[in-house]
């Protein structure tokens, strides 16, 4: 566990640095999760300083295109947006055709609106579909981690208890809500994230401790205990609400530039979110190959009655467990924060179906498995929007695990099991 803890306070250092910088002069409305955004650019060169406005649903803000004829706008709600130009504050000889300043911008289902000024000639702009790909699949990758992080808790839990915990969910808000705490607190955002991270595996073992670890000593059955993880899920996604509102909060950093490589578009946020992810999987994987505690969860996980058997604190395993997969999922859910982004007090249950997805897919109980399954999931969700509507994504990586699981039901990584 101190690896663990060290590979996040090195890799949040790192994104302590990436979040240094303030966000965009370019953009208002960062705290909201729709965005209307654009550019201004004429003859093909871009135009600094102009005032665009955006006017609709009670809502009214203003902003200037930065030095790349960029800007953004974030909106409060899915509606019609009326987007305009100030001609004032165009370059002398610089002019706009009559009502061509104006634009109806409206939400249909995805989350945000391109409203682009192209004055004069210009040259048109266009990326390859392979350009494209890359850049979704560098998005996939990123998403895949973050996601790995949720999944490893799960089949981890699963794989000692039998379990399938609904309310993994209210874990990952938990860790992105400590985040919007703490940093609220004035707090640097690597400290604030150290210390949601501590706090999630503290809440991991409070559960069980209160609640899972009398339940089994009890000897309720699995159905049951499934039940009452929907019902814990529930009760905690109410008392976020009840406590933060219904409304999307940013952490501190979010809205950076992206950076170009070549065709591919990341912003340093999601160069930290990578880092971290792929040092804190590098640490479990340790964890379960290589020290005592990760050999007995492992055993535990075969075989509970034969690891007991055989002189392994059942108990004690399943605790650390529940530590361990609580502290990755509240991780997690700072990453998905700053993916998204924004932290609201439903957004663990908005990835909770891909979490288990990515868990089945690739083989129950194994987390290993669960990292192949996440990456498979966070890949195709990203890659699929150069097809599908943005809003269809997750359904489209279900319809994947469901052909999977039609030729090899156990998952890529399960193992075959005999009934009767």
């Amino acid at each position: 566990m101190i690896v663990i803890l060290l590979g996040v306070l090195f890799a949040a250092l790192t994104l302590s640095t990436f979040s240094a910088g303030s966000a965009h002069a370019d953009e208002v409305g960062t705290e909201y999760e729709f965005a209307l955004s654009g550019n201004v650019r004429f003859n093909g060169d871009p135009l600094e300083g102009v005032l665009i406005t955006a006017q609709g649903g009670g809502y009214d803000a203003e902003v200037e295109t930065d030095a790349e004829g960029k800007w953004k706008i974030g909106v409060p709600e899915k509606d019609t947006y009326e987007v305009t130009l100030d001609e004032d504050t165009l370059p002398e000889g610089v002019v706009v055709e009559d009502g061509a300043n104006v634009f109806q911008a409206e939400f249909d289902l995805i989350d945000s609106v391109s409203v682009n000024f192209f004055l004069g000639e210009g040259t048109r702009e266009t990326t390859s579909f392979f350009n494209q790909f890359l850049d979704r699949l560098v998005n996939g990758v990123n998403f895949g981690l973050l996601l790995a992080l949720a999944a490893i808790g799960v089949s981890l839990i699963f794989g000692t208890t039998g379990l399938s915990n609904f309310a993994h969910a209210e874990l990952i808000t938990f860790g992105a809500l400590m985040t919007l705490v703490f940093s609220g607190f004035g707090l640097p955002v690597w400290l604030a994230i150290l210390i949601a991270v501590v706090l999630s595996g503290a809440l991991g073992y409070t559960l069980d401790a209160a609640l899972w670890k009398p339940l089994r000593r009890k000897g309720v059955a699995v159905i049951p205990l499934m039940i009452v993880s929907i019902g814990l899920s529930l009760a905690l996604r109410y008392v976020y609400q009840f406590f933060f509102g219904g409304s999307t909060s940013q952490l501190p950093g979010t809205g950076q530039a992206d950076l170009k490589f070549g065709p591919i578009s990341i912003s340093p946020i999601d160069i930290g979110s990578m880092l971290i992810s792929i040092i804190v999987l590098l640490a479990v994987a340790y964890f379960l190959l290589r020290t005592r505690i990760g050999k007995a969860t492992r055993a535990v996980s075969d075989n509970p009655s034969l690891a007991s058997a055989s002189g392994i604190d059942v108990d004690n395993v399943i605790r650390i467990v529940w530590v361990v997969g609580a502290a990755l999922a509240g991780l997690s859910g700072v990453l998905w924060a700053y993916f998204r982004p924004g932290v609201s007090w439903d957004m663990g249950f908005q990835m909770l179906l891909l979490v288990f997805a990515a868990v089945t897919l690739g083989g129950l109980g194994t987390a290993f498995g669960a990292l192949v399954g996440s990456l498979i999931v966070g890949i195709f969700v990203e890659v699929s929007t150069l097809w599908i509507p943005s809003d269809m994504k997750f359904a489209g990586a279900l319809v994947v695990l469901i052909l999977v699981l039609l030729f090899r039901p156990q998952g890529i990584l399960g193992r075959k099991e005999r009934i009767g």
